[in-house]
């Protein structure tokens, strides 16, 4: 990892490494997501039943539907740990369990408004990162296919006062055009979509949240959050 990498990431809250995964790497996982989602789309209705769902519980509900056995390891490399190590100079204090984050098609139009945007970590902290969260891209994810969304620069925007969490929140509720909006705050909404291979990282002080897959392509991503000590 470069300087100019990391410089990147304290700027933005967020750095997409470009195929740090082969495809062959990802190649069992990813079929096994695609064979389990078409099996809960069959007979079953389990499909049907999820669709009943408000669209953000349809991710959590098909996520927790499906099994892939050792992801983890597949997907959270020793290489990738020393990427994140690299970037807080401490190694992880916790690596939690390897999440998926799926999400069923033409879930409706793509839209910036009610989306669930938070942290997951609150707490402040002056002494450096709490916490950097992986997101996996195991298939390729096309632009409004419900990638996870996340608020450039809005942890720099929250740890100098300009604005807190709430009020962010605020002017995209309240905005007609929230992305002019965003930038007069210094902050920018991007997609975490790309190529299969690809792995976002990013600041856990960052706003973000999931969004809607407004394509026909099942969404197949997952996630690890690594903790450091206070």
């Amino acid at each position: 990892m470069n300087s100019s990498q990391v410089e990147f990431f304290f700027s933005s809250g967020y750095l997409r490494l470009e195929a740090f995964h082969s495809k062959a790497r990802l190649a069992a996982v990813r079929q096994r997501l695609l064979d389990e989602t078409k099996r809960l789309g069959g007979t079953g209705g389990v499909a049907r039943s999820i669709r009943k769902l408000p669209v953000f519980q349809q991710i959590g509900r098909l996520s927790a539907a499906v099994k892939v056995q050792h992801m983890g390891e597949v997907l959270m490399t020793p290489g990738l740990i020393s990427h994140v190590s690299q970037l807080t100079g401490h190694t992880p204090s916790d690596i939690q369990d390897t999440q998926l984050l799926l999400s069923p098609p033409n879930q409706g139009a793509w839209t910036l408004e009610g989306l669930n945007w938070h942290v997951d970590i609150t707490a402040e902290r002056r002494d450096g990162i709490p916490g950097i969260q992986a997101f996996f891209l195991i298939d390729d994810v096309a632009p409004h296919g419900g990638a996870t969304l996340a608020l450039a620069g809005s942890h720099r925007v929250i740890a100098q006062r300009k604005s807190s969490p709430s009020q962010i929140r605020q002017v995209l509720r309240a905005s007609a055009n929230p992305e002019t909006a965003l930038r007069e705050l210094g902050v920018s909404a991007i997609e975490m979509c790309g190529r299969a291979g690809d792995v976002f990282l990013m600041d856990m002080r960052v706003l973000h949240t999931p969004s809607i897959n407004a394509t026909r392509r099942v969404r197949l991503m997952a996630t690890c959050r690594c903790l450091f000590n206070a």
